[in-house]
């Protein structure tokens, strides 16, 4: 993986310079640099730190961490610091821990022992559960988002085209010239590992096999609207809607599949729409493929989904730590591909890769509910390159 530093790291340093507040917790999915921000915030920061991983110390639980903060204790005692940092890694694989974290954080600030902390995981679900139920008012979050095209294209020299069809993973750019062993890698070491590990392990799920046939079938129709319906006949044994729901609330929360409710300016409504499939990793599309790059970058209408799913994966990611809201909106005939909604306020998207322009589906989308842009994305439009640099917030101070 490239020791580029991401903007998180000034982000955490700046934190870490402060005051002993509040603990620090880093989100994220898998692979996409949270440990590697917390080895160079130790390399450039004058505090003592010390670090551990949470990962096989399932079964140990309370015990390992109180062995831990004792260690900490000790260290912090023992270098005679005015500050110490301790940093634990994938929390959410003990149980109970938030618990565990509140007893000694509040033992260390009623004595004033001046240890900040840093905890690492990669289950948004599961970290987001135990902060709210044990450590309300004591944390504050740091989302990591997967890589987008101006790191990706800094860090590796990806050009656009690799980056649409190869995706965000600095850990697995090497292997692109070789497809096949690519693809491996992304669907063994990456997919495979975060169902696993990150859901099946920590989560109860009743229907493990249908929760990655619904992976598999959300990428494959990723940019496309799929009701739960029309995907329960796709699906052998598939119980109902509402366990799909909770599954895509699963795949959503570990960074792989989100979905996109419909734009109606009321709530409920949104809530009750037919959704539309959205990765959060254009990789996460095309190591499920059986085609290549040369094929789906020689077949205009099949680039296209990649390039629509690129924009959605990016605008998808930033939500993640902006306070956007992202749908799809459609009445008959007309669509627009993406609604970003902030503060009361909407820009309307529509993305087209090859040379056409047709905007009925943005027009018909102004005049119901006067957003404050309306943006073509590619064709005569704004350039697709241009898009993946910008940040979806700043569209709404043009």
């Amino acid at each position: 993986m490239s020791f580029m530093e991401r903007s998180h790291l000034k982000t955490l340093i700046s934190r870490m310079s402060e005051p002993r507040k509040f603990i620090q917790v880093i989100l994220g999915p898998r692979q996409i640099g949270k440990t590697t921000i917390v080895k160079q915030l130790m390399n450039q920061v004058k505090q003592a730190t010390v670090f551990y991983s949470a990962d096989n110390q399932i079964e140990n639980g309370a015990d390992w961490i109180n062995l831990v903060w004792q260690s900490a204790r000790f260290k912090y005692a023992q270098e005679e610091s005015k500050e110490f940092i301790l940093i634990i890694d994938e929390i959410q694989k003990i149980p109970n821990w938030s618990e565990a974290i509140k007893k000694y954080w509040d033992e260390d600030s009623w004595n004033n022992t001046n240890i900040k902390l840093i905890l690492l995981g990669s289950s948004r679900l599961l970290i987001q559960q135990g902060l709210t139920e044990s450590l309300a008012g004591r944390f504050e979050t740091l989302y990591m988002e997967h890589w987008n095209y101006s790191e990706m294209k800094d860090a590796f020299g990806m050009g656009l085209d690799e980056y649409i069809y190869f995706g965000g993973y600095p850990g697995s750019s090497h292997l692109i010239q070789d497809e096949e062993r690519w693809k491996r890698y992304v669907s063994d070491s990456l997919i495979e590992t975060s169902i696993s590990k990150d859901i099946l392990m920590l989560t109860r799920v009743d229907k493990p096999a249908l929760l990655r046939r619904l992976f598999d079938i959300g990428s494959q129709y990723t940019g496309q609207i799929l009701s739960f319906n029309k995907l329960l006949g796709q699906l052998q044994d598939a119980g109902n809607t509402t366990t799909l729901s909770h599954y895509i609330e699963l795949l959503s929360d570990s960074g792989l599949l989100g979905k996109l409710d419909k734009y109606a300016g009321n709530y409920m409504r949104k809530r009750a729409s037919i959704p539309k499939f959205q990765v959060y990793n254009n990789a996460l599309l095309s190591s499920r493929s059986n085609l290549c790059y040369d094929e789906v970058r020689s077949t205009p209408k099949l680039w296209g989904r990649y390039v629509e799913s690129a924009i959605g994966s990016h605008l998808m990611n930033h939500a993640q730590k902006e306070n956007l809201r992202i749908f799809y909106w459609r009445e008959n005939n007309l669509e627009v591909d993406f609604i970003i909604e902030r503060n009361n306020e909407c820009v309307a998207i529509e993305v087209k890769s090859g040379k056409a322009n047709q905007t009925a589906g943005l027009k018909s989308f102004q005049e119901q509910f006067k957003p404050k842009q309306t943006l073509l994305v590619g064709g005569d439009g704004i350039g697709i390159e241009d898009f993946l640099t910008v940040n979806p917030k700043n569209i709404f101070n043009l």
